[in-house]
């Protein structure tokens, strides 16, 4: 069996391997074998008895655990199996915390390690107490907007609206059992989120062709429920086009992205970001928009997992349950359902997901007619050098088509309205010469 997050290999012992006891019992546990080659072949130890006795008091010494040790035999090979159980409260080495993740070891540092801390004695980011935060940097105008969306969405008693802010702030778990206001209140209804989590903020910068070619840029700040709003605005007025067509006589002006998909992916940016990391950055280009916010997924989920029907896992969960309440969510979980939907509908690719640099990913793509994506319609080479044509060209007719692939009219036709079919295409005019074929308006 090869070395993964909860296993270790060593061939021998060395006193610094503490350190990896250190890492498991902070991690998920897991155990490290004396006496195996990193392949899992028993190479045995010859000093297994001394080790049997210094290993659990080296433990106890250094790191305040109790392991259990283990001797195991095979093909007359003695090796030792150290198990190491989670530890419900953090455990250094001489100072230094370490976690396990994957199949290596990490030093805790820095924001991190804050992080990992809270953890430990079961506090997240958003539920720490802020010292000197008081009722007056509470925004009243934020909780009566609150209250509103709230009370329409029936998710809150019309009689909030009269209630003290102590009350309401302490009816929405935003205040602790000593009086302090919670770090989420802050980034919620706070007067100056920015003053007590300095990357409350969110970043939108419109590129040309690469990230070394920024036009103009936004900082969007202020409370959170806000900044949902204010980012979709300045995004479809001043960043995105809105392309203008007609479906029969009604004139059609959406955005050139889904706008139900895009705000998604901004709640779900905000809501799920690691407020203690940086900023969320929004980046524009020419063909694709970018947002990506830093956190990692939580450990049972992958990117892959979240196409697919899971529990939602908010890393916020209390900032979630107010976004819940303002009717900005309608249920955990769909997020990116609605956002690979809605791309679909809109005769978009899904968007592309990933999780990198410390946090999470999602890019939308504009030009949908592009070889690699017109594979998964299955075309043939001639239907595929046709819509590239209409790219080029703005349009093509069954003559131009027939030419461009030296086919017959017959099949021509039959090619076009497979085209047509799959909504790849659209044919303008009826029948005759005047008849041509142009690329699908998004949307329709």
């Amino acid at each position: 069996m090869p070395e993964q997050q909860n296993i270790e290999y060593k061939q021998s012992w060395r006193d610094e391997f503490l350190k990896w006891i250190c890492g498991f019992a902070n991690a998920q546990g897991g155990k490290i074998f004396i006496g195996i080659d990193d392949k899992g072949n028993v190479t045995g130890v010859n000093d297994y008895e001394k080790l049997m006795d210094d290993i659990p008091n080296k433990v106890v010494n250094h790191l305040g655990l109790v392991v259990d040790v283990n001797l195991h035999t095979k093909s007359g090979k003695y090796y030792i199996e150290i198990d190491v159980p989670v530890s419900s409260v953090p455990v250094s080495y001489h100072g230094a915390y370490h976690y396990r993740s994957g199949s290596t070891k990490q030093e805790l540092k820095g924001a991190p390690l804050h992080k990992f801390l809270l953890s430990k004695v079961g506090l997240s980011w958003e539920r720490q107490p802020v010292p000197g935060a008081t009722l007056n940097d509470i925004d009243e105008a934020a909780i009566k907007s609150f209250v509103q969306k709230a009370s329409a969405q029936q998710r809150i008693s019309t009689n909030a609206v009269n209630t003290d802010t102590l009350t309401f702030l302490e009816n929405l778990d935003l205040i602790n059992e000593n009086g302090e206001l919670l770090m989420a209140a802050l980034l919620l209804f706070g007067k100056r989120p920015k003053k007590y989590a300095p990357a409350a903020y969110f970043k939108i910068g419109r590129f040309g062709k690469s990230h070394s070619d920024l036009k103009f840029q936004d900082l969007v700040e202020g409370n959170l429920l806000d900044m949902a709003d204010r980012v979709m605005e300045i995004l479809s007025t001043k960043y995105l086009i809105r392309p203008i067509s007609y479906k029969g006589l009604q004139r059609l002006e959406g955005l050139e992205y889904p706008e139900a998909a895009l705000r998604e992916a901004i709640l779900n940016a905000i809501i799920h970001k690691d407020y203690s990391g940086t900023t969320i950055f929004l980046s524009v280009y020419d063909d694709r928009l970018m947002i990506w916010n830093p956190g990692e997924l939580p450990g049972s989920l992958t990117v892959d997992l979240l196409k697919e029907k899971h529990s939602s896992q908010p890393r916020n969960r209390l900032i979630a349950d107010v976004f819940f309440m303002a009717g900005y969510i309608e249920s955990w979980g769909r997020g990116i359902d609605i956002m690979m939907n809605g791309c679909r509908e809109y005769g978009l690719p899904e968007p592309i997901i990933a999780e990198e640099q410390g946090g999470i990913s999602v890019t939308f793509l504009k030009d949908i007619y592009t070889e690699e994506y017109l594979k998964s319609f299955n075309l043939n080479e001639r239907q595929t050098r046709a819509v590239l044509y209409i790219k080029e060209n703005g349009e093509i007719t069954n003559a131009i088509y027939q030419s461009i692939n030296q086919i017959s009219k017959a099949v021509a036709t039959k090619d076009l309205s497979d085209l047509v079919n799959q909504k790849l295409v659209q044919k303008v005019g009826t029948t005759g010469k005047g008849t041509k074929y142009v690329l699908r308006t998004k949307g329709l």
